[in-house]
């Protein structure tokens, strides 16, 4: 009775913890105006495949789960930030939960505990307000970790096959998250299961149906995508594996001292308050290294071999390691296990100035955190501009070369907010350039936005299509509007 009182307790504190100040903070370009852009152009559509930026525009660059998990919750709560991340707080607390289960291998009844040193750090608490597919991706691959876990100490066969279904449909979710980097954990399970019993071990866990199984829920949606849309094998092979691995094509720290400075940090502070457990469980590997028990050589391969491909591969974002602080937490968790009593009241405070200092962090972040690339803000202004003006859509003209920087610069995101479609244009790309009429004429009543260095061109531009244009004068970021009314033909 104690343990499931703890188990509730803990549940409604993490529900809380992630409730809190989801929807106060608007949504920041690039990355959650993409997501929430193509999510409700997913539910306005009906089209719930392939994701896209706008009607005529697909994105393959990541799978479609987050964007699932956003259009439904969109479609239950409404066009509102707050919906928009729910899933997120929802993930956080159900990832918190499933450490829990994991620790229960090794810590018992006081499984609690690792949930509540994951949902307590500052990395968790903090990501769950922030739209990625790392926060889904984190649950999955912690999901995939837990059936592996079962299934490595199970006792039987018939257990073991059930757990190793569980362990490869989380693989399955994860790759259908955000792809090859959601099998990084495999990198920790192969070799401990080879070490525990040789290359059998790690057998006994491929059955059949478990491959199967990730087959259908993580390979389905690619060949299915693929057979529809030309050139996607390609987006996914070489845009989405290569070029983040080998190139520095998408500028995200591609430096050599790249992985230093942007996951050191963010492991440090994502792993607050728990830094003095963590400094004994590190000090205890480097002494025992290989010969370690169980289960901490398990928890420190789960860290150091995917931390290894993520300093080697040439496109670094601090939210990558999202996943790696799951083995830090049950690491930490570990050590703690013989020092927490909340019944001290000592700890007792300590825990709840802590709860209090993250809802301060996180209201105040919300509240006072301010960004150029406000996608609600720029709503704001656009409405008041744009308020005797109807249009259907949005067309924003950017003076870039690339379709990466295209896709980086244009707030995707609006259409949540403006409940219109968003189109883009590189003015560089000649292509490109060619749909601004095609898209004008297809729409009727446009508005407009392009940037100030391409304002004359795109005038010109305009005033050659077959739909009639008016100014409506400039925008924040010296950008110019142009309005194309309904029967301005």
């Amino acid at each position: 009775m104690q343990d499931r009182r703890a188990w509730l307790l803990l549940s409604a504190l993490l529900l809380m913890l992630g409730l809190a100040f989801q929807g106060t903070r608007g949504l920041w370009s690039p990355d959650e105006g993409r997501f929430t852009g193509g999510a409700v152009q997913m539910l306005d559509s009906g089209h719930w495949l392939v994701p896209r930026y706008s009607p005529d525009q697909p994105n393959l660059s990541k799978p479609p789960i987050a964007y699932w998990a956003i259009a439904a919750s969109v479609a239950v709560f409404g066009h509102d930030t707050w919906a928009v991340r729910l899933p997120y707080a929802l993930a956080y607390l159900l990832t918190a939960l499933l450490v829990g289960l994991i620790a229960r291998e090794w810590l018992g009844p006081r499984a609690w505990l690792a949930a509540l040193v994951y949902g307590l750090a500052l990395g968790p608490f903090l990501t769950a307000n922030i739209v990625s597919t790392d926060v889904p991706l984190t649950l999955f691959e912690t999901l995939a970790m837990l059936g592996y876990v079962r299934a490595e100490f199970a006792g039987d066969a018939g257990a073991r096959g059930r757990w190793a279904l569980l362990m490869w449909a989380g693989f399955g979710l994860a790759f259908l998250t955000k792809g090859p980097p959601g099998l990084l954990p495999l990198l920790a399970a192969i070799p401990y299961s080879v070490r525990r019993g040789g290359w059998r071990g790690f057998g006994r866990l491929c059955t059949l149906p478990g491959l199967a199984l990730f087959l259908l829920i993580g390979g389905g949606w690619y060949l299915a995508v693929m057979l529809r849309e030309p050139g996607a094998a390609h987006d996914f092979l070489y845009r989405e594996v290569y070029e983040r691995i080998f190139t520095a094509t998408q500028q995200r720290n591609p430096q050599w001292y790249g992985g230093f400075v942007v996951y050191l940090p963010f492991l440090l502070l994502g792993t607050l308050p728990w830094w003095p457990a963590l400094t004994r469980a590190a000090r205890a590997a480097w002494r025992d290294g290989w010969t370690q028990s169980d289960p901490r050589l398990l928890l420190w391969l789960w860290v150091l071999l995917p931390l290894l491909v993520f300093f080697l591969a040439r496109s670094r974002l601090p939210l990558y390691v999202l996943p790696l602080l799951v083995p830090l937490a049950l690491l930490a968790a570990i050590e703690l296990a013989a020092r927490i009593d909340l019944a001290r009241r000592r700890q007792q405070a300590a825990l709840a100035l802590w709860v209090l200092l993250l809802l301060l962090v996180k209201g105040g972040a919300a509240l006072y955190a301010h960004s150029a690339n406000d996608e609600r803000a720029l709503a704001a202004r656009l409405r008041s501009v744009t308020a005797a003006r109807p249009y259907a859509a949005l067309m924003f003209v950017e003076d870039i070369g690339t379709a990466y920087q295209r896709e980086q610069r244009t707030p995707w995101g609006l259409n949540l907010y403006l409940r219109r479609p968003v189109y883009a244009v590189a003015w560089g790309m000649p292509a490109d350039r060619a749909r601004l009429c095609g898209t004008l004429d297809a729409r009727g009543a446009l508005l407009v936005v392009a940037d100030r260095g391409v304002a004359t061109a795109v005038q010109d531009a305009l005033r050659g299509c077959a739909a009639r244009v008016e100014p409506l004068g400039t925008l924040h970021q010296a950008r110019l509007l142009w309005a194309a009314p309904a029967g301005g033909r």
